[in-house]
């Protein structure tokens, strides 16, 4: 679902992303890394909100650089930045359904689907709050719903659990492994907690270029994560 062939991202003089190459399908793939890896700079230019500068991205064997594939992608897609606005005004139900119109979702399909995104973080009875009375890790969680309102194919989390509970994390763990059964989901995390309880495999980012990719076990194998950043 996720192809990059020596991808490369400049950003003014600085080169982010360095001839990286990955392939991801199904399943949950956590993405680490130090800060300044290019963690966030990669979830970005695979939610098509950036643009790589040489190299080539297919998503959903799509190719973002076409208007019009582009546009299919992103109704497919799911993205939590790792800051993210939000109408303060809006009540729950109002920004999850605004977040659904966005993704071009049929106009009889988003209420329950904004019923069904808001049950499965927890926020099915503050659908009428406003969001400005909410407090910070209810706010993360409606951006995690309105991540998956649409029931993404590919679904983009930078930091999701900032913010949550020891038992809300146990609940989004469960989230994302239900998604990772259908859906390509990537999750940037410095938490192995997060790599642990959710996800499949593991993809570590180091200077902008892969430094390690493949299963938890064989990470630990390696040396752990600290021993393949150095």
């Amino acid at each position: 679902m996720i192809h990059t062939d020596r991808l490369c991202v400049r950003r003014r003089r600085t080169l982010v992303l360095d001839e990286l190459t990955l392939t991801l399908g199904e399943g949950v793939h956590a993405l680490l890394g130090p800060n300044g890896a290019g963690k966030s700079t990669l979830l970005r230019v695979l939610a098509t909100s950036y643009s790589a500068t040489e190299g080539t991205l297919t998503l959903l064997d799509r190719d973002p650089r076409v208007p019009a594939q582009r546009l299919e992608i992103r109704r497919r897609l799911g993205y939590l930045p790792q800051e993210f606005g939000v109408f303060r005004g809006y009540t729950v139900r109002e920004f999850l359904s605004y977040a659904a119109w966005l993704r071009e979702m049929p106009g009889g399909r988003i209420p329950e689907a904004v019923t069904r995104a808001a049950e499965a973080v927890g926020l099915g009875d503050r659908l009428g709050d406003k969001l400005r009375t909410l407090s910070g890790g209810m706010k993360q969680r409606v951006g995690i719903a309105q991540a998956v309102v649409n029931s993404p194919t590919l679904l983009l989390l930078d930091e999701p659990t900032a913010g949550l509970d020891p038992r809300q994390r146990s609940e989004f763990h469960g989230l994302v492994r239900r998604l990772g059964r259908t859906a390509c989901v990537v999750v940037s995390t410095h938490l192995m907690e997060d790599v642990e309880g959710a996800c499949d495999d593991v993809t570590v980012l180091a200077s902008g270029r892969v430094a390690f990719h493949g299963p938890l076990d064989a990470l630990d194998a390696a040396g752990g994560y600290a021993a393949v950043v150095a």
